[in-house]
């Protein structure tokens, strides 16, 4: 009997946000959907991730009307997929289940099959409750594994901490993420009830040897079809895919050309070459895969500005009409050869020469080394940039293995990180500045410590966490002090609410900050009046500067300072108010989160320096008090 490949096609929803920062509108995405309810791919992926926050933010659309319009194409053709973190949804922050129950309802009723549902640290426990809602409602739930590796130990920070963890002195630090660990997660999972196991390599960190080890054991210890899901941005992505296949992988996560490679997952014209090499029918209708991919490279060209590659394409390539030269079709030949034969380097040499013929980009062999999601890597570098601290990317970049073993060896997938990645940012400032490790720990790093996000892989350090929380003891987040956003009247406008049905108060609930504008600007097009009022307020914060506002009187009083550089969410105190030590008196923004900034003591304010919107960088002056 023929092997069989089944296909997650990602074009649409990761691989947009890998290579083009999600940024695709629904106007491009409603060219394709004609083309793609006949390309007989077994799953596409088209929501969740990014993609509920991203639409608001920058496209000014609703993510519930692009669910909806891929469901009105695709219904009965492929099944619709989507990625959820679990315990966090496709947020930054654990909800309650009735938050998530709502959210997957919502979901499944607007067309989707298939949630893909991770924890960015593995706990079991915080993707339970999806596995079983997910079934209960109708859909599939695919339960991912989060793909890690132990950090590297040559920093004596590191030899003393996995001394104290393990009691070891001399002998070699016992790993973590072996293959037995990834094994039991994913039989924790279908035990649980997950219908897919998807083996999720976020940072494509999977080298071909574990995907071959990884692949061939949950096929022999799984029952359930097994996915795999990788990147190539370290220069694994193609090599592993292969060697996936060739270890009995039933469904693989590609891209169509214009959008495979580099940071993103494998092009499928690719794998369909190694799987005709290798007697393996690819269940997809090539001939239409051509036609989406004729319609693809104008899509690209529409995104050239977040394209970091606008000007490097891939060569043109048709495999169902385009013979290859003899030396790349002994390329492909050469890599089936050394994978069958157990040898990584002369495969990867292989692989690399295919996708350097096709001019598909290199290596990132800095995020390669650094064992870090090429998303972190590039978001360290814009805060960075903001903070005008560039050059100390490189001391950030080693101090993440400490955050992360001080955190309790945290997997680095979002929202882990970000939060990693920021407070190493945060680490390399306190050093510059000669201040001790850890002053500015921000909110979130703060409950990860806690134990806010779950179990850690391993425990975070007693005297660590209080150092950092003020109590040694773990506190897993408490439901009962979940607050649900409100939902305000709009008096300017007519008196009505600012979410006005059930999908909009789950925008509310899960994105609070931008669903926030996003639901205001609907409610301001159904009103002229306040749509011009709103437009006059645009134009009013888009003239505000990014620099500090300097005081027309001498700062006498204490003040507070910004921590770190970012954009004013809200302002939350007026001067003369008497404030109590834990008050958050204001929210700003940075690589992507919210951070509370709270009163350190009993205070009277005197004068606040910044407003909502604006900009402010590291150590502006924000508040003075009496």
């Amino acid at each position: 009997m023929t092997k069989k490949l089944r296909i997650r096609d990602l074009t649409l929803r990761d691989g947009q946000q890998s290579l083009f920062a999600t940024r695709l509108p629904q106007k491009e995405i409603d060219r394709l959907l004609p083309l793609y309810q006949d390309a007989g791919f077994y799953i596409m992926e088209v929501w969740g991730g990014a993609v509920p926050d991203s639409v608001m933010r920058y496209l000014d659309e609703s993510p519930w009307d692009r669910l909806r319009i891929c469901s009105k194409y695709m219904k009965g053709k492929s099944l619709l997929s989507a990625l959820s973190r679990g315990r966090n949804l496709f947020g930054y922050v654990p909800y309650p289940n009735s938050v998530l129950e709502g959210f997957y309802k919502e979901a499944i009723e607007n067309g989707l099959n298939v949630m893909r549902i991770f924890d960015a640290l593995n706990d079991i426990d915080n993707v339970k409750e999806s596995i079983r809602l997910i079934n209960d409602l109708g859909g599939i739930a695919d339960g991912a594994v989060c793909y890690t590796v132990d950090p590297k130990t040559e920093t004596p920070e590191s030899k003393g901490f996995f001394a104290k963890l393990f009691g070891k002195k001399e002998k070699e630090p016992e790993k973590i993420f072996t293959d037995d660990y990834f094994v039991s997660k994913a039989k924790q999972m279908e035990a649980l009830g997950a219908k897919i196991i998807t083996l999720k390599d976020m940072a494509g960190l999977v080298n071909p040897i574990k995907a071959a080890s990884i692949i061939s054991r949950l096929k022999q210890e799984v029952k359930v079809p097994i996915d795999f899901h990788t990147h190539c941005t370290p220069g694994y992505g193609l090599a592993s895919s292969l060697m996936a296949i060739m270890n009995g992988v039933d469904i693989l996560d590609t891209n169509i050309w214009w959008f495979g490679g580099g940071s993103a997952a494998p092009a499928i014209e690719l794998i369909y070459i190694f799987c005709k090499k290798l007697g393996v029918e690819v269940e997809a209708n090539m001939e239409v895969v051509g036609k989406i991919r004729k319609e693809l490279k104008d899509v690209r060209r529409s995104v050239a500005a977040f394209d970091l590659h606008k000007d490097n394409f891939p060569k043109e390539f048709d495999p169902l009409n385009d013979t290859l030269t003899a030396q790349v079709d002994a390329l492909f030949d050469t890599a089936i050869a050394a994978a069958r034969n157990l040898d990584e380097e002369a495969l990867l040499e292989a692989c690399h020469g295919i996708e350097e013929y096709f001019n598909f980009p290199k290596p990132n062999l800095l995020v390669k080394d650094a064992e870090v999601p090429g998303g972190m890597y590039s978001n360290m570098v814009a805060q960075l940039k903001s903070l005008g601290a560039e050059d100390l990317l490189d001391d950030a970049m080693k101090l993440i293995p400490k955050v992360r073993r001080d955190a309790g060896l945290v997997p680095l997938v979002t929202p882990t990180s970000q939060i990693v990645g920021a407070q190493a940012v945060s680490l390399a400032i306190d050093r510059k500045k000669g201040n001790p490790d850890y002053s500015n720990p921000s909110t979130q790093f703060t409950s990860l410590v806690k134990g806010e996000y779950g179990k850690t892989p391993v425990p975070v350090d007693p005297a660590f966490r209080e150092m950092i929380t003020g109590s040694a003891e773990e506190k897993p987040y408490d439901v009962s002090s979940y607050k649900q956003p409100s939902n305000p009247t709009l008096d300017d406008m007519g008196g009505v609410k600012l979410a006005s049905n059930k999908e909009e108060e789950l925008l509310l609930e899960l994105l609070p900050t931008v669903a926030n504008g996003f639901l205001k600007r609907r409610r301001a097009e159904e009103n002229e009046k306040v749509m011009a009022v709103a437009a006059a307020k645009a134009a009013e914060e888009a003239a505000k500067t990014a620099a500090t506002q300097t005081p027309s009187e001498p700062v006498t009083g204490p003040t507070l300072t910004a921590p770190m550089g970012g954009t004013v969410i809200s302002v939350n105190v007026k001067p003369g108010q008497q404030v109590k030590k834990g008050d958050i008196l204001l929210v700003y923004e940075a690589m992507k989160m919210e951070n509370d900034v709270e009163a350190e003591k009993d205070c009277v304010v005197k004068r606040i320096f910044v407003n909502p919107g604006d900009v402010i960088g590291v150590e502006a002056l924000l508040i003075e008090f009496e």
